[in-house]
């Protein structure tokens, strides 16, 4: 064998897998169809990424969290309301403190810059990592004791498993015969960061509109970080802007509670979907990440939701090289499916509901839903609840995710 493991796709979740499987004596191949110095830029570009509790506690034992720690923006406070552009927030709303629960932060908000940045050096300090950059995986071959790789530079490496990272239009889970069922929402998500005048006060706003949800996510500094939901033709429209018509085209929606805003970087626009791949796993293949399922983004955890993937597979995958089982062997595999199913059908299930009841105007459903948010809000026990989901801390957890060493 080259390797262990070979990894296809070298976005975070990528980078962040081939760090813990190093972390638990594996030799891993990451193969990324994008230049190393592309993703090396130390330029604040406006990407930003909401990380739950948990997967602090993971990136702190991969050694990752002491290189970033100070650039994370604790998010103490989360305010979720409803409401219409220019109309400012229904009276009744949900306010989660981080007061409330024992852990600390509900989560932190981190620059795609720096976490990228301190991935990459890791990478190349580490010996157990071969990182292939500017070339793509054009087939594998499945065979009993190992899997083949070729790549379109013509290389040809073979390991005992092959892990998808790349995203949710996966070439390898498509070659594998593995497949997706979803839908698109005739969503865009437009997300860019904003400078204003006043201090947020680490407060992440969930603000419901018609046309979708706003996010206004604390960065440091007077910056937040805003992902912006519109119908897919009113995006189309918004995106073809200026900076200038595109700001006064947020204002209304944004509101004037920070003062006055300016654009920080730049302005990027994803379609949203949501889809679940058939099976996670085959013969020494496994999915990760947006690969094996992708959600819509209003609860903030795309990431989280792979880096729990990530925590899973790898405990997995260290429990059976600690037994002498093949690791790539698919009843090991299954044990990792069966580990994140559950979990992950849970959360697009109940991000799908989310966006449904409130991406709309009906007035008994605003009536209803601004109720229910009232109630939620005065019944501590609910309410701590709803904040240790958000926080990563409720579920059959990995040991990454406790901070706890494999």
């Amino acid at each position: 064998m080259d390797f262990d493991s070979i990894i296809v796709g070298g976005g975070l979740n990528g980078c962040v897998l081939a760090v813990a499987l190093s972390h638990i004596g594996q030799k891993v191949c990451l193969i990324d169809a994008q230049a190393k110095a592309v993703r090396d830029d130390p330029q604040f570009d406006g990407r930003a990424y909401a990380l739950a509790l948990t997967s602090k506690n993971m990136l702190n034992v991969l050694g990752v969290w002491p290189k970033i720690a100070q650039y994370a923006c604790p998010m103490l406070d989360i305010k979720v309301s409803d409401g219409r552009a220019g109309q400012g927030a229904a009276p009744w709303f949900l306010h989660f403190d981080h007061t409330e629960i024992e852990e600390g932060p509900m989560g932190y908000m981190m620059e795609d810059r720096h976490l990228r940045q301190a991935l990459l050096g890791m990478i190349e300090a580490d010996q157990n990592i071969e990182h292939r950059d500017l070339t793509s995986v054009v087939s594998e071959q499945y065979f009993p004791e190992c899997v083949q790789v070729t790549t379109q530079d013509g290389g040809v490496i073979k390991a005992r498993l092959v892990i998808g990272c790349d995203g949710r239009n996966s070439q390898v889970a498509k070659r594998a015969g593995i497949e997706r069922k979803g839908w698109s929402y005739d969503q865009t998500s437009l997300v860019c960061a904003v400078a204003h005048e006043r201090p947020h006060n680490n407060t992440a706003h969930q603000f419901f509109m018609p046309e979708g949800p706003l996010a206004i996510l604390p960065l440091n500094e007077n910056i937040s970080s805003i992902v912006w939901t519109q119908s897919t033709q009113r995006a189309a429209e918004i995106i073809e802007m200026s900076d200038a018509d595109y700001l006064e085209c947020l204002r209304p929606c944004f509101g004037d509670f920070l003062g006055e805003i300016s654009l920080k970087g730049g302005r990027y626009s994803y379609p949203l979907s949501l889809s679940v791949v058939d099976n996670f796993v085959s013969d020494r293949l496994a999915l990760v990440g947006d690969a094996a399922h992708g959600v819509h983004p209003l609860a903030g955890q795309g990431l989280n939701l792979g880096l729990r993937d990530i925590a899973a597979l790898c405990e997995v995958l260290a429990n059976a090289q600690r037994r002498g089982e093949d690791i790539a062997a698919l009843n090991v595999l299954k044990r990792y499916q069966q580990w994140r199913r559950f979990d992950t059908s849970g959360l697009a299930a109940a991000t799908d509901g989310i966006n449904r009841l409130f991406s709309n105007d009906n007035s008994m459903l605003r009536t209803l839903r601004d109720w229910g948010l009232g109630a939620v809000n005065a019944t501590p026990s609910l309410r701590r609840g709803l904040m240790r989901q958000a926080a990563g801390l409720t579920g059959d957890l990995p040991k990454l995710l406790k901070g706890e060493m494999i």
